[in-house]
């Protein structure tokens, strides 16, 4: 039975917290008392390999996926039972390189009511302009959705999740698809965004170099939760060795 998302004691802080959370789809359990507790401002990885349920989990989290168990998140003079705001970027969405919906249009679309053939008025714009400062993004605004490189896609992506600003950010592989050089550009902007707007961050990622720098904690889970603590103890541990045959993160 389905508990809910609900305002719950966490001090003075605001966090997040799963508790016993298990997911089964017909007779296949896909995870199973799961616990996790994240406080805002926090970057949270979720590691795991294939299959073992990283997804299954943020759609709990999201409300797309009936569980057992308790999502509970609590802050400051919140409201009793108020829900979270929750930002969410998907996993590798492809566009029509030859789609003429630019950046701007894909904005009116997600953020106003009115036909985007019609044009942006100027507050809307204005208004795009604005989510796009907040990723550093100002220059794609009239660029082509489908022309995008994979980091500034995820810009764009990651730009329409702050809007309206969440308590929570979920990401689902937002490193897949960018280089090297962009996947460095893209963890230090969720570093400073983390930090500039007193969010959680909850990411699923096989790029497991980059969470020795970024990361306050990393959960393994393989269908449960097998390792949780700083990037060291769990890239250094034996379920980390035994899951990946590697240790540290390195192959």
């Amino acid at each position: 039975m389905r508990k809910g998302i609900h305002g719950r004691s966490c001090g003075d802080s605001c966090c997040l917290r799963v508790q016993d959370l298990s997911v089964k789809i017909g007779s296949d359990k896909i995870l199973k008392d799961v616990n996790l507790h994240i406080h805002c401002g926090q970057m949270v990885a979720l590691i795991g390999p294939n299959g073992a349920g990283k997804s299954t989990l943020l759609k709990a989290i999201l409300g797309q996926r009936e569980y057992d168990g308790v999502i509970a998140f609590s802050a400051p003079g919140m409201r009793h039972r108020k829900p979270p705001r929750i930002g969410y970027v998907p996993q590798s969405p492809s566009f029509d390189p030859g789609d003429p919906v630019s950046v701007a249009d894909l904005f009116a679309c997600c953020m106003s009511k009115r036909p985007a053939f019609l044009g942006l008025s100027a507050a809307m714009r204005d208004k795009v302009m604005e989510c796009l400062e907040r990723v550093h993004g100002e220059d794609l605004i009239d660029k082509r959705v489908g022309a995008l490189s994979g980091g500034e896609l995820q810009r764009v992506l990651l730009a329409l999740a702050l809007e309206p600003l969440p308590n929570i950010l979920i990401l689902d592989e937002p490193l897949s698809g960018v280089d090297v050089e962009g996947q460095t550009g893209l963890m230090d902007m969720l570093d400073e965004i983390r930090h500039r707007y007193d969010l959680s961050i909850l990411m699923t990622t096989h790029d497991f170099g980059m969470l020795p720098r970024y990361a306050d904690k990393v959960v393994l889970i393989d269908h449960a939760v097998l390792c949780k603590g700083t990037p060291a103890e769990v890239l250094d541990s034996s379920e980390f060795a035994r899951v990946f045959r590697t240790k540290g993160g390195k192959a």
